[in-house]
């Protein structure tokens, strides 16, 4: 198992949301593409009796008091939703196309059904290509049953809004797959930048996440890996990021929640399943 060197510690100041523009964020899910544990495997991070080792594909919630903004819509959507009381989302907003990130689509529905507009679905072009390919019968012009979801395509191509969020794309690169992170921004609340598959932070990205202060962050596993950042790798981007907090996401089972939390510096923690934390 890798050894965790942090060189950096900053004072935490955190930044309390005022009364009218509360808002918190909740982990829905934190594991990689398999989820942990694995199907099949007797390792002992997917035989441990610690809850937090027990991870749905990665997700996460941001309620305020206007909005509710849901980042990705995987395969464990439904249970996600039912273990958190889930029964509204204003937006969906998507960081790629990839299966654990996506096909939770038809769950949606259930938040169509008290909804007289689609639901808007944010998502970068190629993604946006993936959601239209593989669930084209949502769509289509034919798809007018009330029971169906009824989405609402928006391409996201630079900042937006939604209800009092202020959202900025944070482009990274994932392997080859056109990916987005996405930095929230709320009046009063603290900002936080959401980054969960990821490789590589060009500059430019890394200029806009510079002082954000919650920064969530792929971290797989602590050797290195294609397509995602291993834990050393993480703690790089947060050392030059350096936010007042940061959490460590889409951990693999190679990741034991209690071994990897006892290496890290204060600012950083590995987050886990349920996990809320206020803005």
């Amino acid at each position: 198992m890798g050894q965790v060197v942090a060189r950096w510690v900053l004072p935490m100041e955190p930044m309390a949301c005022n009364q009218e523009s509360r808002a918190r964020l909740t982990f829905l899910g934190t594991g990689t593409s398999t989820g942990v544990p694995v199907i099949g495997c007797s390792c002992a991070v997917c035989r441990s009796a610690d809850l937090r080792n027990t991870r749905f594909r990665s997700s996460v919630l941001l309620e305020s008091a206007a909005v509710t903004l849901l980042v990705d819509a995987g395969p464990d959507l439904r249970q996600q939703a039912l273990r958190a009381g889930l029964k509204r989302v204003d937006a969906v907003l998507y960081t790629h196309g990839h299966m654990d990130h996506v096909v939770g689509f038809d769950e949606l529905r259930a938040f169509c059904w008290s909804r007289e507009e689609p639901l808007p679905l944010h998502a970068n072009r190629g993604c946006m290509k993936i959601l239209q390919s593989m669930f084209a019968w949502a769509f289509a012009d034919t798809n007018v049953y009330r029971g169906y979801i009824k989405p609402g395509p928006v391409i996201v191509e630079g900042d937006f809004v939604i209800g009092n969020w202020s959202i900025k794309p944070l482009p990274v690169l994932h392997g080859t797959v056109e990916t987005n992170g996405y930095l929230f921004s709320l009046p009063g609340c603290r900002s936080v930048a959401y980054v969960p598959d990821v490789k590589h932070v060009p500059d430019a990205t890394m200029e806009l996440m510079v002082g954000v202060d919650v920064l969530i962050l792929d971290a797989l596993h602590y050797r290195s890996h294609p397509t995602h950042l291993s834990v050393a790798e993480a703690l790089e981007v947060i050392e030059r990021v350096r936010p007042q907090q940061a959490y460590l996401t889409h951990c693999s089972h190679e990741i034991d929640h209690a071994t990897l939390e006892n290496q890290l510096p204060p600012q950083v923690r590995v987050a886990y399943d349920t996990l809320t934390i206020e803005l």
